[in-house]
């Protein structure tokens, strides 16, 4: 019975001894402030308020499903990854903050595991994929709770501890749904694999179902994509097949970006003048629009894109990771300028004089 009941109540709130009324206004709100909660100030603090509490969700999440259970140190080498894959390859700035973290404070949550169904002397992780990585890289013992599971309580335990988290980007959710179920489990422990709704499920499958895999491959997690993006590239693909796939997924210009900027190009691959057109205007106009370049400050923040043809350049400036700089750029435009001018002008004087 108390195998059976493993995984059971685990997104029912918990009442402590500071959590006993869950109904309580939040102390921290002060009076007479009846626009608090609106516009963009609102916005943003219901935002952050909401991130902390899917970290406490998570966090509490961990600690019912390895509570009265002995951490042990155990060789990052002898855990393999779940059954069932839920990430997709990044090497992003939030994975080397936690690594820097463990690096410097150690491992504050061990990861769960269980004993491997088919190889004795090895384990599975069933979450804390990500610190396993971290602690393998930082060649020391991982900290773990070793539990025996079924694989439906395994897939159970990963998906609604990443659910918690909110860290896996759509598409992640999408084909950790999508391999639920071509690996024989129902709707409804997918539904409680991802905490998502029947409908949720259903889309999130779709997505996966009218997309080549080699494009979200290729594209890879995306992590600022969004579900209505993704619903787009996948009625897209279902309305318009892409001659020379391939190629495109293959080449320099499709490579060059981000996981983002790989699924911008891809959707615009639709918005694109038809292949014979361009085949027709020869090989000067094919080689007219040059890859898009990232920019990245030597601090490792991708501050802007670069995109440029023969006519113009565009720098688009990414405002989530350099706030305020297109303003401080647009302030320093004149000086800028004038400095580009004094360089060029004793090359244009040389080249009239000759």
């Amino acid at each position: 019975m108390a195998r059976k009941n493993l995984l059971a109540g685990l997104t029912e709130p918990k009442l402590t001894a500071v959590n006993s009324d869950p109904a309580r206004p939040s102390a921290n709100r002060a009076p007479g402030l009846p626009f608090a909660g609106r516009g963009a100030v609102g916005a943003v603090t219901r935002s952050i308020d909401d991130l902390a509490s899917k970290a406490n969700a998570a966090k509490e999440l961990e600690a019912r499903l390895t509570s009265g259970q002995v951490i042990v140190e155990l060789d990052p080498a002898s855990i393999d990854a779940s059954f069932i894959a839920d990430r997709m390859a990044r090497d992003d700035e939030e994975y080397r903050a936690l690594r820097d973290s463990i690096a410097q404070g150690g491992q504050d949550s061990p990861i769960l595991v269980r004993p491997h169904p088919a190889t004795p002397g090895r384990f599975q992780v069933a979450f804390g994929h990500r610190r396993l990585r971290a602690a393998a890289e930082l060649a020391r013992p991982v900290r773990a709770v070793v539990r025996p599971l079924s694989d439906r309580e395994l897939v159970l335990a990963q998906g609604q501890e990443n659910s918690a988290r909110a860290n896996l980007s759509f598409i992640e959710r999408a084909r950790f749904a999508h391999r639920l179920e071509q690996g024989g489990y129902d709707r409804e422990t997918i539904m409680l694999a991802l905490s998502a709704d029947k409908t949720t499920v259903s889309r999130l499958i779709t997505v996966i179902e009218r997309i080549p895999p080699g494009v979200i491959e290729a594209i890879g997690p995306a992590p600022a994509i969004g579900r209505d993006r993704w619903v787009e590239l996948a009625a897209a693909f279902q309305k318009q097949p892409l001659p020379d796939l391939e190629r495109r997924l293959a080449s320099a210009a499709f490579q060059v970006g981000s996981s983002d900027d790989r699924f911008e190009q891809a959707l615009a691959w639709f918005s694109a003048p038809p292949a014979k057109a361009a085949a027709g205007e020869g090989e000067g106009a094919r080689r007219e629009r040059e890859p898009v370049r990232a920019w990245t400050h030597s601090s490792g923040t991708r501050v802007m894109k670069v995109a440029s043809t023969e006519r113009a350049t565009t720098l688009t400036i990414d405002r989530r990771s350099a706030p305020g700089f297109d303003a401080f750029l647009l302030e320093q435009m004149e000086a800028l300028y004038s400095q580009f001018l004094a360089r060029a002008q004793p090359g244009r004087r040389g080249k009239k004089s000759s």
